[in-house]
């Protein structure tokens, strides 16, 4: 998709939403920090060798679509055009 107007975002328990780029990334800010050792090991490799928090949460939002913690809680996110 060439452009992004903003994302679906699907969240356990919770209502379909929609986010902007910039509140998508802070969620994922969140996710990273609130639930780091609930992530695979794999990605957390992948997610160490970015410098920031920042910049880990723009690695996973451009990168994956998907988030799935050991404790059955998920996250899905998908990038949306609100006009043609």
């Amino acid at each position: 998709m060439y452009q992004e107007d903003g994302y679906v975002l699907l969240e356990t328990d919770q209502p379909e939403q929609l986010l902007a780029a910039a509140e998508l990334q802070e969620k994922l800010q969140t996710v990273i920090q609130s639930h780091w050792d609930e992530l695979s090991a794999g990605l957390r490799q992948e997610l160490e060798v970015r410098k920031t928090l920042d910049q880990q949460a723009r690695y996973l939002r451009h990168n994956y679509c998907e988030l799935k913690l050991d404790s059955g809680e998920y996250w899905q996110w998908y990038v949306v055009r609100f006009q043609k």
